[in-house]
């Protein structure tokens, strides 16, 4: 069995990219365990060797030679210490190894138990520093289920090869706007959490900051008033506009101000509440209900 754990290890880290030492302190921690667990009352003297150049597990049991063995657990007799080590003498800390059947038991429950568990809890990390990274960004999604009775939708994002499901809230939806299953859709990361089964992604489509990231993917860099990101998206809600619809009274807000800003500066806008509450009045909100 130590082979082929030590393979098996190896490709775990070249297919998944989990660290072996990673998945070494594991089966460390789950051989430790295991032993406990057959053995209630032993001390923590116990230890798990692995060797990679000679691909050898080994678990073995610190004890004290002693003259008079009183705690078995812990101690060892002078005679008994000689048959592991000839110069072993009163006072010396001995490793004992475990006995051959015992050890492994638990060494192959231990070692299947860690490569399926510490592939799953690698691979879920990894999903969430990628997409914790990605947080008040936006990502391309695609509508994979939309559930009648609690108007949830299931969406599927992908980031950097990390493909995961995650739910579109009612409440972070754009209202009157009907998805479909299939359909491509532009979501904003507000908040990525560490969950049991993997990261929770809570996503919107009318958080103020989508507002802002639309209009700088086009390359257009956006100072805006937090105030002045909530009176676009309640406009937005208003007269229920899509994601484009967002984008259009970015643009409108902005129609006039290309105007007003000198040429070497031209993609650099500061919007301040009165002045984005002007623009927009002015307006044509029925044709950007149309965008939308």
């Amino acid at each position: 069995m130590n082979a082929e754990f030590f393979d098996a290890v190896a490709d775990i880290e070249k297919e998944k990219g989990i660290p072996r030492e990673y998945m070494y302190e594991k089966i460390r921690q789950a051989m430790l365990t295991a032993f406990r667990k057959d053995t209630p009352d032993c001390e923590d003297n116990v230890e798990v060797i692995l060797d990679e150049d000679k691909k050898k597990i080994e678990m073995v049991v610190k004890k004290t030679v002693v003259a008079r063995v009183i705690d078995p657990y812990v101690e060892i007799s002078e005679e008994a210490a000689h048959r592991i080590s000839k110069r072993a003498k009163i006072g010396d800390v001995v490793s004992v190894p475990v006995e051959t059947k015992q050890f492994g038991r638990i060494a192959a429950q231990a070692a299947k138990q860690v490569i399926i568990q510490g592939i799953r809890e690698s691979e879920r990390g990894m999903a969430y520093n990628e997409y914790s990274s990605r947080e008040h960004e936006i990502l391309n999604a695609t509508v994979f289920r939309v559930d009648p009775e609690s108007g949830t939708i299931i969406v599927e994002v992908v980031s950097e090869g990390e493909k995961i499901e995650t739910a579109l809230a009612k409440g972070e939806q754009v209202p009157g706007e009907v998805l479909t299953e299939g359909q491509r859709i532009k979501v904003y990361v507000v908040e990525v959490r560490k969950g049991m089964h993997g990261p929770q992604i809570l996503l919107s489509r009318t958080h103020p900051g989508l507002v802002k990231r639309l209009f700088e993917l086009d390359g257009v860099k956006l100072s805006f008033d937090e105030a002045v990101l909530d009176y676009i998206v309640d406009k937005a809600v208003e007269f229920k506009l899509g994601a484009r619809g967002l984008r259009s009274i970015c643009e409108a807000i902005m129609m006039d101000t290309m105007f007003d800003i000198p040429s070497t500066d031209a993609r650099k806008f500061t919007v301040t509440l009165p002045y984005a509450k002007k623009k927009i009045e002015k307006a044509n909100i029925l044709e950007l209900k149309q965008v939308g």
